[in-house]
């Protein structure tokens, strides 16, 4: 019998698994259904639950400076957690005082309090805030969810199925089970072997104080020393390509994974009033349409169930989620979440900074979900990667092979970049297995005179390990001063992805190019023509008179063919027929106050054209 059958044996015998008879909608992720009118909680969630509780007690337990609040009101769970508290206080007597243990009674924001009488000092709690309340009876107990809550504390709570969405938010690490007496045994007696654990284990190392969560990052990069300021690129080609033979190793990986999507970007600059996720870029597809349908495909293919979150700001969530009724008959597990206008950790990860090679904002509002009790649901659903998608690049992948190597390498964050128009560049990581290179060698603008200098894009589509993510967030690691999202994570690249994986959409000119012959989609996934000889998309300017969405659809009866075009200029009242092949470097300039027609069928190749004669 291995182990884990035998902790699930024990978590029967205390009826953890056993619900109330309301099961609440947020809640039905942990549980089987009903039976006997009574939901059933799965026991393999709350031991993963349970497990993330304990992992973080643990690491919190390494810093003897660190102390814990335990909120309990029934008095058939007091002696054990009595108990408990005595053999925890022991191993260590200068932390005694502490750790907090109170019968339901959490402080003001004043908390704690000291009161003098006439001949001595009472004190109701130590002057310490703990940096952790653990609560065994989440019934009744709104005002300490909202205390500690507004008090930045991380809450470990006993929830079952009744508990409603306002207070069940609000826990950090929910574990999901009957409080019954036997089950808060079976946890204080775990919680007393993991801080005893650790305990020992510091005793072994011989260590006085453990090191804070910044003196480790700041010892690992002077120890690194000028390597903090580099990073390995991996070229795309060189990763190693997943088994085709083998669909039960590709599902149970692609089961880890989950995508995020912000659909904060708007499309008002080329007159369009929604998101640019609703803008047709081709055959009547949008970017939403494109991600969902490569989401569909994978799903299909493996057999695997890769849930797709939508973070949507209030000016767009409504537009977003009438979007999404045409997918209700699709296989993908789609969740829209409305964000507020600013994020309560905007200020965590800055767009600027040292490094110059930064998460995007869509990264930011990203971390937000996860510290919203997201990120605990997504890893007692055993999801473990995520892919935090670009709003701007139509052509991001849910790319399998990626995250093979994620796995392989135990890679924590990885984000996606493509090389600058340098053929000398591209030639060298076509040759070559890997590279090391600085930080000041990435920009995230695209723009042709912005890349002038820097040898890669950062495309801002972001691979991340999310219990990487669960452990910076725990710690409050990301709230450190002067360090990059880079440095914080133990095992970082970036993968050098082909120019044809990051097609932006910020005006008509990008609408043009993916509207294009250059370019077409197979199971939501843009593919470029094989005939495009150069390793570079064609430049294209559409002047003023193009720049809204249905100015371009009118001056244009078809799209150019632009497969052997290396440049585009388009200036004044200029109008496009049907057919029309474009080659080499070509300029359109129309005359002020001239309307010029480029006829139907007409090859332009290296040619400028001022008027009607010049064709």
């Amino acid at each position: 019998m291995t182990i884990h059958s035998v902790v699930i044996q024990k978590l029967l015998t205390t009826n953890a698994h056993i619900g109330r008879q309301v099961s609440t909608h947020h809640f039905k992720q942990f549980t089987y259904g009903f039976r006997n009118r009574q939901s059933i909680i799965d026991s393999d969630k709350t031991l993963i639950c349970l497990r993330n509780a304990l992992n973080f007690l643990s690491c919190l337990s390494r810093d003897p400076s660190s102390s814990f609040l335990f909120i309990n009101t029934n008095p058939l769970f007091q002696p054990i957690i009595d108990e408990m508290t005595s053999r925890v206080t022991s191993l260590s007597p200068e932390r005694a005082s502490s750790l907090w243990k109170m019968r339901g009674f959490l402080t003001n924001s004043c908390s704690p309090k000291k009161f003098r009488s006439r001949h001595k000092k009472l004190v109701f709690a130590p002057t310490k805030m703990p940096d952790c309340v653990v609560i065994f009876d989440t019934e009744r107990k709104s005002s300490v969810f909202l205390e500690a809550e507004r008090l930045g504390i991380p809450i470990v709570a006993l929830v079952d199925s009744s508990i409603p969405w306002e207070y069940y938010k609000k826990v950090t690490y929910p574990i999901p089970a009957n409080d019954s007496v036997q089950f808060v045994y079976l946890i204080c007696n775990m919680i007393t072997k993991c801080l005893m654990l650790e305990k020992k284990k510091d005793g072994a190392k011989g260590t006085g104080k453990k090191a804070t969560i910044k003196d480790q990052v700041e010892s690992t990069s002077e120890s690194k020393g000028s390597a903090s300021d580099e990073v390995l690129v991996v070229p795309y080609d060189n990763l190693a390509p997943m088994s085709c033979a083998d669909i039960a190793d590709s599902k149970q990986l692609l089961d880890k994974l989950v995508v995020v999507k912000y659909n904060g970007a708007l499309g008002k600059n080329m007159g369009f009033g929604g998101p640019k996720s609703l803008i047709e870029v081709k055959n009547g597809s949008t970017p939403l349409d494109l991600i969902v349908n490569q989401i569909q495909s994978l799903n299909s293919k493996y057999g695997c169930n890769i849930p797709l979150l939508l973070m949507n700001p209030k000016n767009t969530h409504n537009d977003i989620v009438k979007a999404l009724e045409k997918y209700s008959t699709l296989d993908v597990d789609i969740h829209p979440f409305e964000q507020g206008e600013r994020t309560q950790h905007e200020s965590f990860v800055s767009e600027g900074g040292e490094d110059k090679w930064q998460s995007s904002k869509h990264g930011t509002h990203f971390l937000s979900l996860m510290n919203s009790g997201t990120l605990d649901v997504l890893l007692a659903q055993g999801k473990e990667y995520a892919l935090v998608v670009n709003p701007d690049n139509v052509a991001g992948v849910v790319d399998p092979k990626i995250l093979n190597h994620l796995a392989q390498n135990s890679i924590e964050y990885c984000s996606e970049v493509t090389p600058t128009t340098s053929t000398g560049l591209i030639n060298f990581m076509a040759s070559s297995l890997q590279g090391m290179f600085k930080l000041e060698d990435f920009t995230s603008d695209h723009s042709e005179k912005s890349v002038k200098g820097f040898k890669f894009i950062d495309t801002r589509s972001l691979w991340l390990n999310l219990k990487a993510i669960k452990r910076l967030v725990d710690t409050s690691a990301l709230n450190l001063d002067n360090l990059s999202t880079l440095k914080l994570f133990e095992n970082s690249i970036g993968i050098s992805i082909p120019q044809s994986r990051f097609l932006p959409l910020n005006s008509t000119s990008d609408l043009f190019l993916l509207q294009s012959d250059l370019y077409s989609f197979t199971e939501g996934m843009f593919v470029r023509n094989d005939a495009r000889v150069s390793p570079s998309d064609p430049s294209i300017a559409l002047g003023p008179e193009f720049e809204k969405i249905s100015d371009f659809k009118r001056r244009f009866e078809t799209i150019p063919s632009i497969v052997k075009l290396d440049s585009l200029e388009v200036n004044g009242d200029v109008w496009f027929g049907a057919d029309i092949v474009l080659k080499g470097k070509v300029v359109i300039d129309a005359s002020p106050g001239l309307t010029l027609r480029i006829p139907d069928g007409v090859v332009l190749e290296d040619e400028e054209i001022n008027d009607p004669t010049d064709i």
